[in-house]
C-alpha cells in the first residue's frame, strides 16, 4: 500500500461491512455461501485487508443489499477538485471516434489522388 491513509480507510470500511452483516444477523458463514466466496474472505474483508478483490466486495454489498452504494464511492457530480479542474479545461466540442476516423479517411483519400502515376499510355492507376 502507498499512501498511510488507506489502511484505516480500508478498516473503517471492513468494520462497516461487518456492523452491517451483523444487524442483518448474517453469519459469515452464510454470507460468504451466498457471496460466492469462502469465509476467509469475508475474514479478511471485514479486517480491512487491501488484497481482497474488488468483485468480492461487490459481491458482498449485493448480499447485504447494498451495492447502489459502491457505485457513490466516486461520484463525479460530488468530486469537487475534479470539477473545478475540468472547466477549465474542456474542450468546447468533442469529437467521436467515428468523425475522427472519417476524416483521415478522407485525407487518405486525398493523398492518393494527388499520388496517382500515369503511365506512357495515358492509363491512370
Amino acid at each position: 500500500m502507498g499512501s498511510p491513509k488507506i489502511r484505516p480507510a480500508l478498516e473503517r470500511l471492513g468494520q462497516d461491512i461487518r456492523n452491517a452483516r451483523l444487524r442483518r444477523s448474517i453469519a459469515v458463514a452464510d454470507l460468504a455461501v451466498r457471496a460466492g466466496t469462502s469465509p476467509s474472505s469475508i475474514a479478511r474483508l471485514e479486517k480491512g485487508d487491501p488484497g481482497v478483490a474488488i468483485g468480492t466486495l461487490a459481491d458482498v454489498l449485493v448480499v447485504l443489499g447494498l451495492v447502489e452504494r459502491l457505485a457513490d464511492l466516486i461520484d463525479v457530480r460530488k468530486d469537487e477538485l475534479g470539477l473545478a479542474l475540468s472547466s477549465e479545461h474542456l474542450p468546447q466540442r468533442g469529437k467521436s471516434f467515428a468523425t475522427r476516423m472519417r476524416k483521415q479517411k478522407a485525407r487518405m483519400d486525398l493523398t492518393r489522388v494527388r499520388d496517382d502515376v500515369v503511365d506512357p499510355d495515358g492509363a491512370s492507376f
